[in-house]
């Protein structure tokens, strides 16, 4: 299966895209993907602790299950200014 992740903010510029499709094995979770993007992006782990993760537009635990056509967004703690 096939899902579709959207780097937000300094993870953006952190991987070089905004966007990119991620195969995944079925029954996959968002802990399995992130294992996935740590290994393409090792810089990327650094932010493990605090990042923030959305499956089809809501918030979700690591432990959410990913589906085929899913978008998954990851983006660093929420900032005020």
């Amino acid at each position: 299966m096939t899902v579709r992740v959207l780097f937000f903010s300094v993870l953006k510029d952190l991987t070089g895209t905004d966007e990119v499709p991620v195969d995944c094995s079925t029954g996959s979770t968002m802990a399995d993907l992130l294992d996935q993007l740590f290994l393409r992006w090792p810089k990327l782990r650094e932010w493990d602790r605090s990042l923030l993760l959305a499956l089809d537009q809501n918030y979700v635990k690591r432990d959410a299950a990913l589906h085929d056509g899913a978008e998954v967004a990851l983006m660093p703690p929420v900032q005020g200014g």
